[in-house]
Order: structure tokens, then sequence, then C-alpha cells
């Protein structure tokens, strides 16, 4: 018998994964002398204590033993700083682990999931690999979510088994109050996950209203306010039972020691975080004043990015003129929102760059 060929066993997998493209990642030039403003990396190293963690995970046999399953070195330490029952914490590779375990925990063969548009792309590549519908119910023009969000099916009768509202979202920086996502909770026949990866740089988060709602989930990420993406982690804070729910349906060890013990650093040194966020956010009300300064419109944002469109000039023209001065950042297009320029928070070194190099290009466009 003729063994089949890759291209053979290629047909094989399964129709749903053959038929999408996969999540498309911000762009990662491997060569330096780039300024990097597209994918919402913190601009800053991380805590120094967290260089000292690592270096003590890597010691003796640490390396040759597999980590502790769920993590319970961070899950104390967050505990304590967030006052919450550590049976409230599950811990993953990243937040975008933590969402993929809640689509896979909740969302089976012809149920939906729902999620408000413009926002992270990905949320419709976990509903694809789920083999499940994705129904996207679109922002107000001042980003609100809609009554119809709290439906308990979709307009092709789908129930509605989870729903996902990223707060702050993204692309636009904007944040729901707390007080409207517990209303919606309780409208809703479905858990709500309340995604947070840029919730350490707004005016405040949904984390209390866990304790109120056994319907909630929040997720949240160390990659952004803690300046971790290299090492991927992130966590979810739900009811205990919730949690215990999760926690069978996650990969086996989805944390490393090594991620474990930096994240465990981090998060302990909450004085660097609060002078992290300082800095973003000093950085971030001026570069949105001088790009109004250039004449773009500027959301008000409440994450370590901006949303802007200029009324005049071609948004991938921008993010092209700038791609060639080696200085990234994300152009977005959304069907029936038109397109825009997501900007990251760098250091004012970084902006400084950026500004002078718009400055040109604008100039050199008229």
């Amino acid at each position: 018998m003729t063994a089949p060929s890759f291209q053979n066993l290629a047909s094989l997998v399964r129709q749903e994964i053959a038929a999408i493209a996969g999540y498309v990642p911000g762009e990662q030039p491997q060569d330096t002398g780039w300024t990097k403003l597209n994918t919402n990396e913190n601009p800053y190293s991380p805590s120094a204590s967290v260089v000292n963690a690592i270096t003590a995970a890597c010691e003796g046999r640490m390396l040759a033993k597999y980590p502790d399953p769920f993590a319970n070195q961070f899950r104390a330490q967050a505990a304590e700083v967030l006052g919450v029952d550590p049976r409230m914490i599950l811990c993953g590779n990243g937040s975008d682990d933590l969402l993929t375990i809640l689509v896979r925990c909740f969302v089976g063969a012809g149920d939906a999931m729902r999620v408000p548009t413009p926002s992270y792309i990905l949320y419709q590549t976990l509903a694809d690999i789920q083999g499940v519908s994705c129904d996207k119910v679109a922002f107000t023009d001042d980003w609100l979510l809609p009554p119809a969000f709290a439906n308990p099916c979709t307009d092709n009768g789908q129930p509605v088994k989870l729903a996902i509202v990223p707060n702050p979202n993204s692309p636009s920086g904007t944040l729901l109050p707390p007080e409207q996502l517990l209303d919606l909770a309780e409208q809703l026949s479905c858990p709500l996950v309340v995604d947070e990866a840029y919730g350490d740089f707004s005016d405040t988060n949904c984390l209390d209203l866990v304790r109120q709602s056994e319907r909630i989930i929040v997720t949240r990420s160390m990659s952004k306010s803690y300046a971790l993406a290299g090492i991927r982690f992130g966590f979810a804070v739900a009811q205990p039972g919730v949690i215990e729910q999760l926690g069978k349906v996650k990969d086996s060890y989805n944390c490393d020691a090594i991620a474990t013990a930096a994240a465990t650093a981090a998060f302990a040194d909450q004085d660097w975080l609060r002078k992290n966020q300082s800095c973003i956010r000093a950085t971030r009300t001026r570069m949105s004043n001088e790009l109004r300064r250039f004449g773009f419109s500027v959301i008000d944002s409440q994450a370590n990015f901006v949303w802007c469109t200029h009324p005049d000039r071609s948004h991938r023209e921008i993010y092209e003129s700038l791609k060639k001065k080696h200085i990234l950042i994300r152009y977005m297009a959304y069907q029936g929102w038109g397109d825009g320029l997501r900007v990251t928070v760098g250091t004012d070194a970084e902006i400084d760059v950026l500004l002078t190099a718009l400055g040109r290009i604008l100039k050199e466009e008229k």
C-alpha cells in the first residue's frame, strides 16, 4: 500500500480548518533599527525582579521537571494583590490561551459566541477553530453596545453560549463602564467574558464584578502592562466553581516554570506597575494631542494605544510611508467601518521619531 503524500494528508484536515486563513499577527521585524509601534507591547523593560526570578527558575533541576500545572505560586501572589481567593484564578499561556479555554468550555456544535465589532480579530479565529458561529454585533457610532447584544439567539436562531467584550476595546481604546457590563451580564443568558488585556491602563476595571455575578469572567494579560509579552502569561478571574470547570479543558502544563516565576515576580512589584502606568498615560496624552495638531481625529484612549483617522489622507499610504522609514504602526480596516491607524504608545523618544516622520510625510503628500 502506498503511503499517502503530504498533499493528500493536508486534504484530510477538518473542512472548517481548511477554509480559514488563520490569525495573522502584527509584523515582527527580526532585524534592528525599527521604531515598533504596531503590536501594543510595553516600551519599557520589566521589573528588575523578573530577571532575578528567571535566573532562579533555571537553577538546579528546575527545568528538568514539569511545572506546577496550575501555577499556584502566581495564583497566591495575584490573589493577595487583587484581594480574591486563589481558587478564583486560572492561569494560561497568555490571555489568548484563556480565551481558547473559554470557547472550548462553553460553546459546542450548533451554538454561537457573540462579540462586538470592530474588536479583536482573534475571536473569529477561535470560533472557526471550534467549528461554531461567531455572531458579530456592531458597536454604535459612539462605541457603545446596542441592545441587540443581549439577545439570547443569533438572527439565525442559534443559541448564544458565550459573549466576549474587550474592555478597553481594540482598536478604539474605548471603555464601557462596569455598571453597564453588570447590567449586560444580567440580561444575557450566557457567561460574559470581559477581556481586560489593556485593563491596567484604564481608569477603572471589572474585577469587582466577578464578586457580584457568577456570570462574569475577567481575563487579563501580563504582556502589556507588565512588559512580559515575550514569556506568554495571562490569567482569568471568576467564581471558584467556574474556574474548576475551566481547569478541566486547559492543556496539561500550559504555564511553564520560567513564565510562572517571571509573572509572579512582576505581579509582586506593584510600585513598578504604578510608575509604568503613569509614564504610558502621560505619553498617551502627549501623542494624542500632537496627532490632533496634525489634523487627525483621535479617540480618547483608555489603553496603551490610540486609534486615529485623517479626513483627507490615505491611511494605508501613511502606514506604508512610515514603514519605509522603519517605523511600524498598525493599519486596520473593518467591513462597514472603513479604515484607520492604531498607534502603540512608545517611549517619548520613540514618539518623537514618529511625529517627526509623520510631519514630513503629511507635508510631502499635500
